[in-house]
């Protein structure tokens, strides 16, 4: 599995149950956890959760936003560690193509 993974993030591994965790979300940040670029634990977008939350003063596309940028914010760590290839992203039905290229992390 590590093979998988390209990322200088530390891995450890939780004595605490990761499906419980993800569970436990609200459903906005576990939807957003579905389609987060890198692989956050639960516990971690939780805490991210909670502090956008309470930081946008419950504000939920706020909160949402600030998720992105923090995301954006350690994309930007790892490219200057590594070269990271574009991410293909899905489309919905009503464009042309089925998927195409995109920067992961546009500038917010």
């Amino acid at each position: 599995m590590g093979r998988n993974i390209r990322s200088s993030l530390v891995q450890r591994r939780r004595g605490t149950n990761p499906m419980a965790e993800f569970d436990r979300l609200p459903p906005p940040a576990r939807d957003w956890l579905r389609n987060a670029v890198l692989p956050w634990s639960p516990r971690s977008v939780g805490r991210l959760w909670d502090r956008a939350l309470s930081e946008s003063a419950g504000d939920i596309a706020a909160a949402l936003s600030r998720m992105d940028r923090a995301e954006c914010k350690r994309l930007e760590h790892e490219r200057r560690g590594s070269v990271l290839p574009p991410v293909r992203v899905s489309v919905g039905p009503d464009h042309q193509t089925d998927s195409w290229l995109v920067n992961p992390c546009p500038r917010l």
